[in-house]
């Protein structure tokens, strides 16, 4: 079949053929493919960084900004379709708008490689100029500085925060780590880091280059009162007593905070009265994310995928005083194992091994065996994402929670065969 006439589960399994590596960093060739294209940009574009968190700020600025015309977003990866990637208005876009910019791509690349994260987002930006989007949110999908993604001008960007994860493309530490994130700060324009402990990489990067560095802690701040209410402190508009994103977890006012600044630096104080923002922040849902299904057990889903993610799940769990009976765990070889588990011990139980669907995933026998290690507890080894949702099905009480977690690649496949039975 032509590519033209095939459908997007087709166009999906093409584009992991196309380019000997799965990520291969670098801005030549998707700088080449976009200027064949000659796509109209948006009027404004907002980069979105960091090592977690990025897919709630993504969600969160796209809620705040929804009053000033039509805004894209394109986040990666996805949980359970290709269409989350990439959404106008919030809504994801639609097979035949995604296969129509695949063909836009396909006919501009000639004979350049592209991988499916830089196909895809190609593709995105496609589907954004014919939506006559006017304000694109792009996420980084790894580091920044080669990210697919900084191949487009942004007049702002936003980094969530830095540290291990990636660490064989990224560099050994956070400093490294953070001057690779540092890599969609642009000369001149303003860039917020949105937590308070900042690498020095950063910083000296905001300098070299001579972009406007909007520090968390130092520019705005943030306070939570009793009541779960809470203000934020900008350089120069205060927001009293907001409600709390509707986005579950210990850092999304951190997130929240952070979007906020953002706002206040494009110089669109006019969106932070109070009540836009409390509507915006009442605004947000994320697949996978401290996502909830009620069935005879309390089914909890977060893609936590590496140490600092894992450690803001567990925080997360302790403030709800919530204990999970059973977790279900899949892993990719290149995570660190013992760091997302053992944030995890305390509030688990008992463990269930599975291998995540993904060729870069660690097969479920070895995984449990370095469970156990980590934990102390027994971990069960399941053959399948079905044995696993069954066994954690059978050995936790009605009522009881189970914990899935552990990659995207975990949490999506369980997340769909679980609403499938619904």
């Amino acid at each position: 079949m032509s590519p033209a006439g095939m459908p997007l589960p087709d166009w999906l399994r093409r584009l992991e053929t196309l380019s000997p590596e799965e990520i291969d960093l670098g801005l030549e060739r998707v700088d080449e493919v976009l200027g064949r294209m000659a796509l109209e940009p948006p009027a404004r574009v907002i980069l979105v960084g960091g090592t977690n968190g990025k897919g709630s700020s993504v969600e969160i600025l796209r809620a705040l900004l929804a009053g000033t015309g039509v805004v894209g977003a394109y986040t990666s990866p996805h949980v359970i379709r290709y269409n989350e990637r990439i959404a106008v208005n919030g809504e994801p876009a639609t097979d035949e708008q995604i296969v129509a910019a695949f063909g836009q791509v396909e006919a501009a690349r000639g004979d350049v490689p592209l991988t499916y994260f830089e196909f895809g987002t190609l593709a995105a930006l496609a589907v954004f100029e014919a939506a006559h989007v006017d304000t694109a949110i792009l996420e980084v999908g790894l580091g920044g500085r080669l990210d697919a993604v900084n191949v487009v001008e942004p007049d702002a960007s936003l980094i969530t925060n830095v540290s291990l994860d990636h660490c064989e493309w990224l560099g050994p530490d956070v400093e490294s780590i953070g001057r690779e994130k540092a890599g969609i700060m642009r000369v001149g324009k303003p860039v917020v880091f949105a937590d308070e402990d900042m690498p020095v990489s950063v910083a000296d990067c905001a300098k070299e280059l001579g972009a406007r560095l909007i520090r968390a802690g130092r520019d705005y701040t943030w306070t939570q009162a009793d009541g779960g209410r809470w203000t934020w402190h900008g350089r120069d508009v205060e927001l009293p007593d907001l409600r709390v994103p509707s986005l579950r977890g210990a850092m999304q006012l951190q997130n929240a905070a952070g979007a906020l600044a953002l706002v206040e630096a494009l110089g669109l104080e006019q969106l932070l009265a109070r009540e836009k923002v409390d509507r915006a922040l009442a605004r947000p849902r994320l697949t996978g994310r401290m996502q909830t299904i009620e069935q005879d057990q309390e089914w909890l889903f977060d893609v936590a995928h590496n140490p600092a993610a894992a450690k803001v799940l567990a925080s997360t769990l302790r403030q709800c005083d919530a204990r999970a009976s059973v977790a279900i765990v899949g892993i990719l070889d290149d995570k660190d194992v013992e760091g997302i588990v053992g944030p995890l011990a305390a509030q688990v139980d008992d463990w269930i091994a599975v291998t995540a669907a993904s060729p870069r995933a660690i097969d479920a026998a070895e995984l449990a065996r370095r469970v156990a290690n980590e934990t102390g507890k027994a971990c069960l080894i399941a053959d399948s994402f079905e044995t696993a949702l069954e066994n954690a099905a059978a050995f936790s009480a009605p009522g009881s929670r189970v914990l899935v977690t552990g990659s995207f690649y975990t949490v999506g496949p369980l997340l769909e065969r679980l609403s499938a039975r619904d």
